[in-house]
Protein backbone atom coordinates (compact mmCIF):
# COMPACT_ATOMS: atom_id res chain seq x y z
CA UNK A 1 0.00 0.00 0.00
CA UNK A 2 1.49 3.34 -1.02
CA UNK A 3 1.02 6.71 0.70
CA UNK A 4 1.90 10.24 -0.34
CA UNK A 5 5.04 10.83 1.71
CA UNK A 6 4.11 14.49 2.13
CA UNK A 7 0.75 13.66 3.69
CA UNK A 8 0.48 14.55 7.35
CA UNK A 9 -1.46 12.15 9.55
CA UNK A 10 -5.13 13.02 9.77
CA UNK A 11 -6.41 12.51 13.30
CA UNK A 12 -10.02 11.46 13.66
CA UNK A 13 -12.43 10.78 16.47
CA UNK A 14 -14.39 7.58 15.80
CA UNK A 15 -17.07 5.49 17.43
CA UNK A 16 -18.46 2.08 16.44
CA UNK A 17 -22.25 2.27 16.27
CA UNK A 18 -23.02 -1.28 15.28
CA UNK A 19 -21.66 -4.49 13.85
CA UNK A 20 -23.09 -6.93 11.34
CA UNK A 21 -21.80 -9.96 13.23
CA UNK A 22 -21.83 -9.25 16.97
CA UNK A 23 -22.25 -12.70 18.57
CA UNK A 24 -23.76 -11.14 21.69
CA UNK A 25 -26.84 -10.17 19.65
CA UNK A 26 -27.66 -13.82 18.85
CA UNK A 27 -30.43 -15.01 21.24
CA UNK A 28 -29.36 -17.58 23.82
CA UNK A 29 -31.91 -20.18 22.70
CA UNK A 30 -30.67 -19.80 19.13
CA UNK A 31 -27.09 -20.43 20.26
CA UNK A 32 -28.17 -23.61 22.01
CA UNK A 33 -30.09 -24.89 18.98
CA UNK A 34 -27.24 -24.13 16.58
CA UNK A 35 -24.78 -25.86 18.90
CA UNK A 36 -26.81 -29.07 18.70
CA UNK A 37 -28.34 -28.77 15.26
CA UNK A 38 -26.98 -32.18 14.26
CA UNK A 39 -29.24 -33.84 16.84
CA UNK A 40 -32.27 -32.15 15.29
CA UNK A 41 -31.36 -33.51 11.86
CA UNK A 42 -30.70 -36.96 13.30
CA UNK A 43 -34.19 -36.97 14.78
CA UNK A 44 -35.71 -36.15 11.39
CA UNK A 45 -33.35 -37.85 8.95
CA UNK A 46 -31.55 -40.56 10.96
CA UNK A 47 -28.29 -42.17 9.80
CA UNK A 48 -26.79 -45.45 10.96
CA UNK A 49 -23.11 -45.89 11.83
CA UNK A 50 -22.16 -46.96 8.31
CA UNK A 51 -23.88 -43.95 6.79
CA UNK A 52 -22.19 -41.67 9.33
CA UNK A 53 -18.80 -43.03 8.31
CA UNK A 54 -19.53 -42.08 4.70
CA UNK A 55 -20.89 -38.62 5.56
CA UNK A 56 -17.61 -36.68 5.07
CA UNK A 57 -17.20 -38.19 1.60
CA UNK A 58 -20.82 -37.39 0.74
CA UNK A 59 -20.33 -33.78 1.86
CA UNK A 60 -17.18 -33.44 -0.23
CA UNK A 61 -18.92 -34.90 -3.29
CA UNK A 62 -21.86 -32.54 -2.85
CA UNK A 63 -19.45 -29.64 -2.50
CA UNK A 64 -17.97 -30.50 -5.90
CA UNK A 65 -21.46 -30.58 -7.43
CA UNK A 66 -22.20 -27.17 -5.95
CA UNK A 67 -18.96 -25.61 -7.22
CA UNK A 68 -16.51 -26.95 -9.81
CA UNK A 69 -18.82 -29.71 -11.12
CA UNK A 70 -21.92 -27.53 -11.18
CA UNK A 71 -22.42 -27.92 -14.95
CA UNK A 72 -22.50 -31.73 -14.63
CA UNK A 73 -25.03 -32.14 -11.85
CA UNK A 74 -28.64 -33.16 -12.34
CA UNK A 75 -31.30 -30.47 -12.03
CA UNK A 76 -33.10 -32.29 -9.20
CA UNK A 77 -29.96 -33.41 -7.38
CA UNK A 78 -31.45 -32.40 -4.02
CA UNK A 79 -34.06 -35.15 -4.34
CA UNK A 80 -31.26 -37.65 -3.69
CA UNK A 81 -31.52 -38.72 -0.02
CA UNK A 82 -27.75 -38.98 0.36
CA UNK A 83 -27.18 -35.44 -0.87
CA UNK A 84 -30.19 -34.18 1.08
CA UNK A 85 -28.72 -35.57 4.29
CA UNK A 86 -25.26 -34.20 3.51
CA UNK A 87 -26.69 -30.77 2.69
CA UNK A 88 -28.72 -30.52 5.90
CA UNK A 89 -25.92 -31.76 8.14
CA UNK A 90 -23.21 -29.54 6.71
CA UNK A 91 -24.24 -26.75 4.31
CA UNK A 92 -27.51 -25.87 6.04
CA UNK A 93 -25.80 -25.89 9.43
CA UNK A 94 -23.13 -23.43 8.23
CA UNK A 95 -25.72 -21.28 6.44
CA UNK A 96 -27.84 -21.10 9.60
CA UNK A 97 -24.82 -19.90 11.57
CA UNK A 98 -23.95 -17.09 9.17
CA UNK A 99 -27.56 -16.03 8.53
CA UNK A 100 -28.59 -16.13 12.19
CA UNK A 101 -25.62 -13.99 13.15
CA UNK A 102 -26.38 -11.49 10.36
CA UNK A 103 -30.14 -11.37 10.97
CA UNK A 104 -29.58 -10.86 14.72
CA UNK A 105 -27.58 -7.70 14.00
CA UNK A 106 -29.53 -5.85 11.29
CA UNK A 107 -32.59 -3.75 12.06
CA UNK A 108 -36.02 -5.16 11.14
CA UNK A 109 -38.18 -2.23 12.23
CA UNK A 110 -38.55 -1.09 8.61
CA UNK A 111 -40.40 -4.32 7.72
CA UNK A 112 -43.15 -3.74 10.30
CA UNK A 113 -44.68 -7.21 10.04
CA UNK A 114 -48.18 -7.60 11.51
CA UNK A 115 -50.56 -10.46 12.20
CA UNK A 116 -52.03 -11.74 8.95
CA UNK A 117 -49.09 -10.68 6.76
CA UNK A 118 -47.63 -12.93 4.08
CA UNK A 119 -43.93 -13.49 3.41
CA UNK A 120 -42.14 -15.26 0.59
CA UNK A 121 -38.85 -17.16 0.61
CA UNK A 122 -37.64 -17.90 -2.95
CA UNK A 123 -35.35 -20.85 -3.63
CA UNK A 124 -36.19 -21.84 -0.11
CA UNK A 125 -34.42 -25.21 -0.04
CA UNK A 126 -34.77 -26.65 3.47
CA UNK A 127 -36.23 -23.35 4.76
CA UNK A 128 -32.83 -22.07 5.93
CA UNK A 129 -33.79 -18.38 5.76
CA UNK A 130 -37.13 -18.89 7.52
CA UNK A 131 -35.48 -20.93 10.28
CA UNK A 132 -32.69 -18.37 10.68
CA UNK A 133 -35.22 -15.54 10.98
CA UNK A 134 -37.15 -17.44 13.63
CA UNK A 135 -33.96 -18.06 15.61
CA UNK A 136 -32.58 -14.53 15.30
CA UNK A 137 -35.68 -12.35 15.80
CA UNK A 138 -37.62 -13.37 18.94
CA UNK A 139 -39.85 -10.31 18.56
CA UNK A 140 -41.26 -11.79 15.34
CA UNK A 141 -42.04 -15.22 16.77
CA UNK A 142 -45.41 -14.12 18.16
CA UNK A 143 -46.57 -12.67 14.83
CA UNK A 144 -49.20 -14.68 12.93
CA UNK A 145 -47.28 -14.81 9.65
CA UNK A 146 -47.81 -17.06 6.64
CA UNK A 147 -44.65 -18.03 4.78
CA UNK A 148 -44.78 -19.14 1.16
CA UNK A 149 -41.65 -21.25 0.60
CA UNK A 150 -40.82 -21.73 -3.09
CA UNK A 151 -38.43 -24.35 -4.43
CA UNK A 152 -38.20 -26.80 -7.32
CA UNK A 153 -37.76 -29.79 -4.97
CA UNK A 154 -40.73 -30.92 -2.92
CA UNK A 155 -38.47 -33.30 -0.97
CA UNK A 156 -36.19 -30.54 0.26
CA UNK A 157 -39.20 -28.36 1.14
CA UNK A 158 -40.73 -31.20 3.15
CA UNK A 159 -37.47 -31.74 5.01
CA UNK A 160 -37.16 -28.01 5.61
CA UNK A 161 -40.64 -27.73 7.11
CA UNK A 162 -39.88 -30.59 9.49
CA UNK A 163 -36.62 -28.94 10.51
CA UNK A 164 -38.30 -25.58 11.05
CA UNK A 165 -41.10 -27.09 13.14
CA UNK A 166 -38.56 -28.98 15.28
CA UNK A 167 -36.46 -25.86 15.81
CA UNK A 168 -39.45 -23.63 16.55
CA UNK A 169 -40.90 -26.15 19.02
CA UNK A 170 -37.74 -25.88 21.13
CA UNK A 171 -38.28 -22.12 21.55
CA UNK A 172 -41.98 -22.12 22.47
CA UNK A 173 -42.97 -21.52 26.07
CA UNK A 174 -45.14 -23.97 28.00
CA UNK A 175 -48.13 -21.64 27.59
CA UNK A 176 -47.84 -21.59 23.79
CA UNK A 177 -49.74 -24.44 22.15
CA UNK A 178 -49.65 -23.48 18.49
CA UNK A 179 -46.92 -22.10 16.27
CA UNK A 180 -47.87 -18.60 15.00
CA UNK A 181 -45.98 -19.01 11.72
CA UNK A 182 -47.68 -21.03 9.00
CA UNK A 183 -45.69 -22.68 6.20
CA UNK A 184 -47.10 -23.12 2.69
CA UNK A 185 -44.79 -25.14 0.44
CA UNK A 186 -44.87 -24.26 -3.26
CA UNK A 187 -43.09 -26.45 -5.78
CA UNK A 188 -41.79 -24.24 -8.56
CA UNK A 189 -38.96 -22.05 -9.79
CA UNK A 190 -38.37 -18.30 -9.50
CA UNK A 191 -41.28 -16.66 -11.33
CA UNK A 192 -43.91 -19.15 -10.15
CA UNK A 193 -46.74 -17.01 -8.84
CA UNK A 194 -48.24 -17.34 -5.37
CA UNK A 195 -51.76 -16.52 -4.20
CA UNK A 196 -50.92 -13.59 -1.91
CA UNK A 197 -48.65 -10.57 -2.15
CA UNK A 198 -45.70 -10.68 0.24
CA UNK A 199 -44.77 -8.04 2.83
CA UNK A 200 -41.27 -9.52 3.12
CA UNK A 201 -39.44 -11.26 0.27
CA UNK A 202 -36.28 -13.19 1.06
CA UNK A 203 -33.83 -15.45 -0.70
CA UNK A 204 -30.34 -16.75 0.03
CA UNK A 205 -27.83 -18.26 -2.41
CA UNK A 206 -30.56 -18.33 -5.05
CA UNK A 207 -29.45 -15.82 -7.67
CA UNK A 208 -25.97 -17.33 -7.66
CA UNK A 209 -27.64 -20.49 -8.97
CA UNK A 210 -29.91 -18.64 -11.42
CA UNK A 211 -27.35 -16.63 -13.35
CA UNK A 212 -24.85 -19.47 -13.77
CA UNK A 213 -26.57 -20.40 -17.04
CA UNK A 214 -27.00 -16.77 -18.16
CA UNK A 215 -24.77 -14.91 -20.60
CA UNK A 216 -26.28 -11.45 -20.12
CA UNK A 217 -24.35 -8.86 -18.07
CA UNK A 218 -25.21 -8.59 -14.40
CA UNK A 219 -26.62 -5.08 -14.87
CA UNK A 220 -29.26 -6.51 -17.21
CA UNK A 221 -29.96 -9.50 -14.94
CA UNK A 222 -30.38 -7.26 -11.90
CA UNK A 223 -32.97 -5.15 -13.74
CA UNK A 224 -34.76 -8.26 -14.94
CA UNK A 225 -34.84 -10.00 -11.58
CA UNK A 226 -35.69 -6.89 -9.55
CA UNK A 227 -38.77 -6.52 -11.76
CA UNK A 228 -39.65 -10.16 -11.12
CA UNK A 229 -39.26 -9.66 -7.37
CA UNK A 230 -41.63 -6.69 -7.41
CA UNK A 231 -44.35 -8.85 -8.95
CA UNK A 232 -44.45 -10.78 -5.68
CA UNK A 233 -44.51 -7.70 -3.48
CA UNK A 234 -47.32 -6.19 -1.44
CA UNK A 235 -47.49 -2.47 -0.85
CA UNK A 236 -44.63 -1.29 1.37
CA UNK A 237 -42.72 -4.55 0.91
CA UNK A 238 -39.15 -5.28 2.01
CA UNK A 239 -36.50 -7.38 0.29
CA UNK A 240 -33.68 -9.29 1.97
CA UNK A 241 -31.27 -10.88 -0.51
CA UNK A 242 -28.15 -12.77 0.63
CA UNK A 243 -25.59 -14.27 -1.73
CA UNK A 244 -22.19 -15.95 -1.37
CA UNK A 245 -19.40 -13.47 -0.73
CA UNK A 246 -17.72 -14.10 -4.07
CA UNK A 247 -16.96 -11.43 -6.70
CA UNK A 248 -19.74 -12.06 -9.23
CA UNK A 249 -22.43 -12.46 -6.57
CA UNK A 250 -21.26 -9.28 -4.88
CA UNK A 251 -21.33 -7.45 -8.21
CA UNK A 252 -24.90 -8.67 -8.77
CA UNK A 253 -25.93 -7.41 -5.33
CA UNK A 254 -24.49 -3.98 -6.16
CA UNK A 255 -26.46 -3.89 -9.43
CA UNK A 256 -29.59 -4.95 -7.56
CA UNK A 257 -28.96 -2.13 -5.07
CA UNK A 258 -29.01 0.40 -7.93
CA UNK A 259 -32.33 -1.01 -9.14
CA UNK A 260 -33.83 -0.79 -5.65
CA UNK A 261 -32.69 2.80 -5.17
CA UNK A 262 -34.05 3.84 -8.57
CA UNK A 263 -37.32 2.18 -7.52
CA UNK A 264 -37.53 4.52 -4.50
CA UNK A 265 -36.65 1.87 -1.93
CA UNK A 266 -34.63 2.62 1.21
CA UNK A 267 -31.46 0.57 1.75
CA UNK A 268 -31.67 -0.61 5.35
CA UNK A 269 -28.37 -2.51 5.29
CA UNK A 270 -25.47 -2.71 4.74
CA UNK A 271 -25.19 0.66 2.97
CA UNK A 272 -24.74 3.86 4.97
CA UNK A 273 -25.57 6.08 1.98
CA UNK A 274 -27.43 6.13 -1.35
CA UNK A 275 -24.57 7.40 -3.50
CA UNK A 276 -22.84 5.23 -6.12
CA UNK A 277 -21.24 2.14 -4.62
CA UNK A 278 -17.45 2.61 -4.34
CA UNK A 279 -16.99 -1.18 -4.14
CA UNK A 280 -19.09 -2.14 -7.14
CA UNK A 281 -16.67 -4.68 -8.66
CA UNK A 282 -16.77 -3.13 -12.13
CA UNK A 283 -13.20 -4.15 -12.90
CA UNK A 284 -13.92 -7.81 -12.28
CA UNK A 285 -13.44 -10.13 -15.22
CA UNK A 286 -15.98 -12.62 -16.52
CA UNK A 287 -18.85 -13.17 -18.97
CA UNK A 288 -21.35 -11.16 -16.90
CA UNK A 289 -19.20 -8.11 -16.18
CA UNK A 290 -19.46 -5.17 -18.57
CA UNK A 291 -18.59 -1.47 -18.59
CA UNK A 292 -15.59 -1.49 -16.27
CA UNK A 293 -14.93 1.92 -14.83
CA UNK A 294 -13.96 2.13 -11.17
CA UNK A 295 -10.36 2.60 -10.20
CA UNK A 296 -10.25 0.05 -7.39
CA UNK A 297 -12.43 -2.77 -8.76
CA UNK A 298 -13.17 -3.82 -5.18
CA UNK A 299 -16.33 -5.76 -4.45
CA UNK A 300 -18.62 -5.48 -1.44
CA UNK A 301 -18.56 -8.44 0.92
CA UNK A 302 -18.42 -9.03 4.67
CA UNK A 303 -16.80 -11.76 6.74
CA UNK A 304 -16.50 -13.04 10.28
CA UNK A 305 -14.29 -15.74 11.76
CA UNK A 306 -15.83 -19.04 12.80
CA UNK A 307 -13.97 -19.56 16.06
CA UNK A 308 -17.25 -19.79 17.98
CA UNK A 309 -18.86 -22.30 15.58
CA UNK A 310 -19.91 -25.64 17.11
CA UNK A 311 -16.95 -27.95 17.63
CA UNK A 312 -18.90 -30.84 16.07
CA UNK A 313 -19.46 -28.86 12.89
CA UNK A 314 -15.81 -27.79 12.67
CA UNK A 315 -14.71 -31.42 13.10
CA UNK A 316 -17.12 -32.51 10.37
CA UNK A 317 -15.67 -29.81 8.12
CA UNK A 318 -12.17 -31.06 8.83
CA UNK A 319 -13.16 -34.68 8.18
CA UNK A 320 -14.69 -33.63 4.85
CA UNK A 321 -11.47 -31.74 4.04
CA UNK A 322 -13.49 -28.51 3.80
CA UNK A 323 -12.16 -26.47 6.71
CA UNK A 324 -13.91 -23.13 7.19
CA UNK A 325 -12.00 -20.48 9.12
CA UNK A 326 -14.44 -17.70 8.27
CA UNK A 327 -17.87 -17.11 6.79
CA UNK A 328 -18.29 -14.61 3.95
CA UNK A 329 -21.41 -13.11 2.38
CA UNK A 330 -22.78 -10.24 0.30
CA UNK A 331 -26.29 -8.96 0.91
CA UNK A 332 -28.83 -6.18 0.46
CA UNK A 333 -31.79 -5.33 2.67
CA UNK A 334 -34.19 -2.84 1.08
CA UNK A 335 -37.53 -1.54 2.31
CA UNK A 336 -40.32 0.77 1.24
CA UNK A 337 -40.15 2.34 4.69
CA UNK A 338 -36.96 3.97 6.01
CA UNK A 339 -37.22 2.52 9.52
CA UNK A 340 -34.91 3.90 12.21
CA UNK A 341 -32.43 6.14 10.42
CA UNK A 342 -30.96 7.87 13.46
CA UNK A 343 -27.53 6.34 12.94
CA UNK A 344 -27.46 7.19 9.26
CA UNK A 345 -27.16 10.95 9.80
CA UNK A 346 -24.81 11.32 12.79
CA UNK A 347 -24.27 14.73 14.27
CA UNK A 348 -21.71 15.87 16.82
CA UNK A 349 -23.43 18.62 18.81
CA UNK A 350 -20.13 19.70 20.42
CA UNK A 351 -18.27 20.18 17.15
CA UNK A 352 -18.82 22.04 13.92
CA UNK A 353 -16.87 19.43 11.98
CA UNK A 354 -18.55 17.19 9.43
CA UNK A 355 -19.10 13.57 10.42
CA UNK A 356 -18.96 10.63 8.06
CA UNK A 357 -20.31 7.09 8.33
CA UNK A 358 -18.04 4.25 7.29
CA UNK A 359 -19.02 0.63 6.73
CA UNK A 360 -15.91 -1.54 7.11
CA UNK A 361 -15.82 -3.93 4.15
CA UNK A 362 -12.46 -5.70 4.19
CA UNK A 363 -10.13 -7.85 6.21
CA UNK A 364 -7.23 -6.07 7.97
CA UNK A 365 -4.59 -4.68 5.60
CA UNK A 366 -0.96 -4.48 6.69
CA UNK A 367 0.42 -0.96 6.14
CA UNK A 368 4.03 -1.02 7.20
CA UNK A 369 3.72 -0.63 11.00
CA UNK A 370 -0.04 0.01 10.94
CA UNK A 371 -3.26 -1.78 10.05
CA UNK A 372 -5.94 -0.43 7.75
CA UNK A 373 -9.36 -1.40 6.44
CA UNK A 374 -11.22 -0.52 3.27
CA UNK A 375 -14.58 1.05 3.97
CA UNK A 376 -17.59 2.34 2.08
CA UNK A 377 -18.87 5.91 2.52
CA UNK A 378 -20.92 8.55 0.72
CA UNK A 379 -17.62 10.18 -0.22
CA UNK A 380 -16.45 7.00 -1.94
CA UNK A 381 -13.89 4.38 -1.01
CA UNK A 382 -12.05 5.02 2.25
CA UNK A 383 -8.87 3.55 3.68
CA UNK A 384 -9.53 3.69 7.42
CA UNK A 385 -6.56 3.41 9.78
CA UNK A 386 -7.68 3.08 13.41
CA UNK A 387 -5.37 3.76 16.30
CA UNK A 388 -3.23 0.79 17.31
CA UNK A 389 -5.10 -1.73 19.41
CA UNK A 390 -8.58 -0.45 18.54
CA UNK A 391 -10.84 -3.41 17.64
CA UNK A 392 -12.29 -3.04 14.15
CA UNK A 393 -13.96 -5.83 12.19
CA UNK A 394 -15.55 -6.42 8.81
CA UNK A 395 -19.11 -5.10 8.87
CA UNK A 396 -18.61 -2.48 11.59
CA UNK A 397 -20.43 0.81 11.13
CA UNK A 398 -18.21 3.64 12.33
CA UNK A 399 -18.71 7.40 12.62
CA UNK A 400 -15.66 9.57 12.10
CA UNK A 401 -15.25 13.30 12.53
CA UNK A 402 -13.56 14.85 9.52
CA UNK A 403 -10.91 17.56 9.71
CA UNK A 404 -11.38 20.96 8.11
CA UNK A 405 -8.46 20.39 5.74
CA UNK A 406 -8.75 18.22 2.63
CA UNK A 407 -8.21 14.48 2.92
CA UNK A 408 -5.37 12.80 1.08
CA UNK A 409 -5.76 9.75 -1.16
CA UNK A 410 -3.98 6.44 -1.26
CA UNK A 411 -2.01 6.26 -4.51
CA UNK A 412 -2.73 2.58 -5.16
CA UNK A 413 -6.49 2.40 -4.62
CA UNK A 414 -7.52 6.04 -4.87
CA UNK A 415 -9.24 5.72 -1.48
CA UNK A 416 -9.52 8.66 0.90
CA UNK A 417 -7.16 8.16 3.84
CA UNK A 418 -8.81 8.54 7.21
CA UNK A 419 -6.54 7.98 10.17
CA UNK A 420 -7.43 8.51 13.80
Amino acid sequence: MSFDSKTQETKMKSDIHESLFNPKKVPDDAKSILENFDSIIQGILPLNSRQFSKLPDDIRELSHQLTDERSLRRMHYMNDKVFLSAYARYFMWWNLIRLTKLFSNIKFDSVNLSDGDFCLDIGSGPLTVVTALWLSRPELRSKEITWYCLDISKEVLSLGENIFLSVAAKTLSDSEEELPWKIIRVKGSFGTMIKEKAKLITCANMFNEVFQSETHPLTYLAQKYSSELKKYAAENASYLIVEPGVPHSARFITCLRECFISGALFITAPCCHTQSCPMDGKLLKGPHVKNAGTKSGKWCNFAFNTDDAPAKLKKLSSDAKLPKDRAVLSFIFASSHPGDKKTLEPRDEKSSRETLLLRIASDPIRLYDKTGFYACSKKGLVLFIPKKGKPVFSGDLITVELPKNDLQRDKKSGALIIEE
